[in-house]
This record gives structure tokens, C-alpha cells and sequence, in this order.
């Protein structure tokens, strides 16, 4: 059971956050895991939850840490307690319709060629939709003063957040809680158990840890849940294997986003940008809105792809961690279909990519305590590799051409 105040309750029952109801987590993976049909709704309910548990943690572990060296005192915690509460859920508000797949649609940041990113959208809404309810509610307002920006600047880059960065952690770090929520809820919903670890274990063992050049904090792990934190990496990495950057997955959102793009054709193939105006026109976007159009586009091929499931098909693809030898050969065959029409794919592409992050360790040695790379204590981390797999795809009516021209090469 998860509890919420009644700021938190009046957030959850706004138009924003109801939408979250009309936006599936994973896409296209119920094409393959029927049971995938969760919603970034609850994901954002159980991201709060976990990261209230993680903040308590630290704040019962490491208090006189954050008093000394941060500055916090009893009033300061609870109150940047709420604004992590209240950051993680609204930090998916942005999402488009079919999460991260609709981000091939996002509009590029001011002539240049980076496109706006979620976290952005979702900052905009806080900042237009809900920061009248936010700042103005009578449990804020009499109690904490938390400004909209307090909230937003959790999960956009590039805002200087003073004593609050050690708290970013929590929301977008290498140990956040969103992973830990979407890592559980995602395998639970798939029928798979990838994705399973020793949550309640990450959680007792969660940490301040000295980063890098020793200047500030971390979020980190003491040396005895190195075992712990292993089993949520190499859950990350199956399910990343297995589930998000699955062959049929992987088409699928190829398919989508042309399909998508040719939706909004209208418009220049975008969504609008994150502006006070634009913020209105893209939350009326949802699933429902965009499945709808594309079953009512009966003349676009990769519509018709997604409502038939009649999707491009795998002719070739390389291990997941090519060497190489490996890459020469994918280009000698990636040469030899150039003509045809296919579609290339590699792991870079995917909106749930896998790489090694470095994490850091609280270690007690001597009587000392020190901060180091958990690579450096963990042969299971320091062998994980990043995944960089690339894959062909060939039309339907191409595979066998495709695959002929494989098998003489």
C-alpha cells in the first residue's frame, strides 16, 4: 500500500497525470509479451514509492553526513522529501503517446539538430499545467514553499540544483528509482524474470558515497550490498536482451515511429514544442488518439504493418557484443541489400540502452572509510559489456531475396 497527501492526491487526480493511464510503459512489447500492457501510470506511482524508501534510507544512514556537510536540518529533509515525492511522479508526465517510442517525433530544439527530450515536456507541463496547484496548495504553501522549479529541476539536465544535486540521484541517477520500479514491474508484467532482484537489500544498503574528485556526493552502495546491486546490473542487462531490445520489439518501433511521422504530417511530422501553448496541444496526444489514426490510415504501409502485424523481418545481425570481424561482415551485408528494402537497427537506436555506468562503493577497510568504482570490487560489473548489437531487417516480400543473397555471400 502506498500512501500520498493531499497535494500528492490532488496531482495524481489532474488531467496530466490522469493521461498517464492512456500511455503504455513498453510500447510494442506486448506484440510479444502479451501481458506487457501496463501503463506509465503506475510506474510513476511506484517510483515515488520506491524513492521515498531510498531517501529514508540515506537520511536514516547517513543523517549527520547531511546535516554537517550539506546543510540539512529536520524541516530541510522533510521538505526535500516532498519535492523528491513529488518529482518522481510527475517525472513520465512528458511521455509521448507510446512512451519512449514517440521521441523520434519530438521536435528539434531551436534549429539545431537535437531534438527535445521527454524530461523537457515534462518539466513544461509542471511548469504550465501544475504549478498554479503546486505552489498554491494550502499543505505546501503553509508548510514547505516548494516552487514548481524545485520539482522540475530533478529531472531536466542542466539546471544547477546547489545543495539539492546529491537528491537528483534519486530521480535520474545511476541507482534511481525509476530503474528499480520499471526493472520489477516490467519483467512482473512481461511473464519473464529478468528483470527480479533483491530490492529490499539495494534499499538497506543505499548510501552517500564521495564522488569521483571527492568534492560532493553520490548515491551509492556500503561494500556489503555489493551482491545486491550485481543482481539489479545484470537484471538490467537481460532485460534489456531480452525484453527491450528484443528482434520484434526492436521493429516495431521502426514501424511506429514512420507511422507516427506520417500521422503528423500535417503538422511537419512533429509533435508541437514544449511551449506554454504547445504543452496543451501534445497532452491531448495518447494512445488512444494516435492507435486511432493509425488504424483509420489505410493507405500508409507502415500503418498497415502495425495493425496486420505484418512487420519487416530479421535476415541478419551481429552478436551483442560484436568484435571486429563481426562489424566487416555486417557492412559486406548491409552492401549486398543496400537495394532492397530493408531497415537497419543497432542497440545505439534503442530508448532503453544498456551500458556500464559507474557506481560508486562505501568501503570499510582499516578502520578507514573510503569511496571506489564498484568495478573495481565486483568482477560480475567489471565484466558486463556494453551491448552493441546491429541487426537487418528485410520487407516481407524482400526476405527471400534477403536471405539468397546471405547464404551465397
Amino acid at each position: 500500500m502506498i500512501d500520498f497527501n493531499p497535494l500528492e492526491w490532488d496531482i495524481i487526480n489532474s488531467k496530466p497525470f490522469q493521461r498517464l493511464r492512456r500511455i503504455k510503459q513498453l510500447a510494442w512489447t506486448d506484440y510479444i509479451y502479451p501481458g506487457a500492457m501496463h501503463t506509465r501510470f503506475e510506474h510513476s506511482l511506484g517510483v515515488c514509492h520506491t524513492a521515498t524508501r531510498l531517501f529514508d534510507s540515506i537520511v536514516r544512514k547517513d543523517a549527520e553526513l547531511l546535516r554537517s556537510e550539506h546543510g540539512f536540518d529536520d524541516a530541510g529533509l522533510l521538505r526535500q522529501k516532498q519535492i523528491i515525492r513529488l518529482a518522481a511522479l510527475t517525472h513520465d508526465l512528458g511521455h509521448g503517446p507510446l512512451s519512449h517510442t514517440a521521441e523520434d517525433c519530438l521536435p528539434f530544439q531551436g534549429g539545431s539538430e537535437k531534438r527535445y527530450t521527454h524530461e523537457q515536456y515534462s518539466a513544461a507541463i509542471v511548469r504550465y499545467e501544475l504549478a498554479d496547484l503546486i505552489e498554491n496548495h494550502p499543505s505546501n504553501k503553509n508548510n514547505y514553499g516548494i516552487k514548481y522549479s524545485d520539482i522540475s529541476s530533478m529531472f531536466e539536465g542542466g539546471l544547477e540544483l546547489g545543495r539539492s544535486i546529491v537528491w537528483k540521484e534519486i530521480i535520474a541517477g545511476q541507482m534511481d528509482a525509476d530503474r528499480m520500479d520499471y526493472l520489477l514491474r516490467d519483467s512482473y508484467h512481461s511473464g519473464v524474470t529478468y528483470g527480479r532482484y533483491d530490492l529490499d537489500r539495494v534499499i538497506n544498503t543505499v548510501c552517500l558515497c564521495e564522488d569521483e574528485d571527492g568534492s560532493g556526493h553520490v548515491i551509492g552502495i556500503e561494500d556489503d550490498g555489493i551482491h545486491a546491486v550485481e543482481g539489479l546490473l545484470i537484471a538490467r542487462y537481460m532485460m534489456f536482451t531480452q525484453v527491450y531490445f528484443h528482434k520484434t520489439r526492436v521493429i516495431f518501433d521502426y514501424h511506429y515511429g514512420e507511422a507516427a511521422q506520417h500521422v503528423l504530417s500535417s503538422k511537419g511530422g512533429t509533435f508541437p514544442a514544449p511551449t506554454k501553448d504547445g504543452v496543451k496541444e501534445y497532452l491531448a496526444w495518447d494512445d488512444w488518439r494516435m492507435l486511432s489514426e493509425i488504424t483509420a490510415n489505410q493507405n500508409d504501409l507502415d500503418c498497415k504493418a502495425i495493425r496486420a502485424r505484418d512487420h519487416h523481418r530479421l535476415v541478419y545481425h551481429t552478436p551483442e557484443c560484436p568484435s571486429l570481424d563481426d562489424l566487416e561482415a555486417f557492412e559486406v551485408a548491409e552492401e549486398r541489400l543496400k537495394d532492397l528494402d530493408v531497415v537497419v537497427r543497432d542497440a545505439t537506436k534503442s530508448w532503453y540502452k544498456y551500458q556500464r555506468e559507474e557506481i560508486r562503493l562505501r568501503e570499510a577497510r582499516s578502520g578507514k572509510i573510503r569511496s571506489v568504482p564498484l568495478a573495481t570490487r565486483s568482477p560480475v560489473v567489471n565484466g558486463l559489456q556494453t551491448v552493441n548489437q546491429r541487426r537487418i531487417y528485410a520487407a516481407p516480400s524482400a526476405r527471400g531475396e534477403a536471405l539468397r543473397r546471405l547464404e551465397e555471400s
